[in-house]
């Protein structure tokens, strides 16, 4: 599945620390540093925003699941076992998304997540 390459907008200035603001911005929380220090830069504040609503979307994801995952425990009485196999599915997908939208970012690139890179983009 190839996501469309968007590319960069113009204007803005290029930051000396380029490579590793954006791999910041796809590490959680750290993601506030690009976010709030390079401020002239377009591409890393493109991404340290889709870094950071990538962060609460997961959030949102874990917490949704683990409700999913309790009650579904409490009903069938057993088959809540089930959550033992799809969180390190989950994880290693996060993880992957996580690598992909770095990999793509220091070479210049962006990885659209679904959903998430046009919510990120309202902002």
């Amino acid at each position: 599945m190839s996501q469309p390459m968007v590319p960069p907008p113009a204007g803005g200035t290029v930051s000396q620390n380029r490579t590793v603001m954006i791999i910041l911005s796809y590490l959680g929380l750290l993601a506030l540093i690009p976010f709030l220090i390079e401020k002239d830069d377009k591409e890393v504040q493109w991404h340290a925003k889709h870094g950071l609503v990538l962060m609460v979307a997961e959030i949102a994801l874990f917490i949704a699941l683990s409700i999913v995952m309790t009650l579904l425990g409490f009903i069938t009485h057993g088959f809540g076992c089930i959550g033992l196999f799809l969180w390190p599915i989950i994880s290693l997908g996060i993880l992957i998304v996580h690598i992909l939208c770095i990999v793509k970012g220091v070479n210049g690139q962006r990885f659209l997540v679904p959903g998430v890179s046009q919510f990120a983009d309202r902002f």
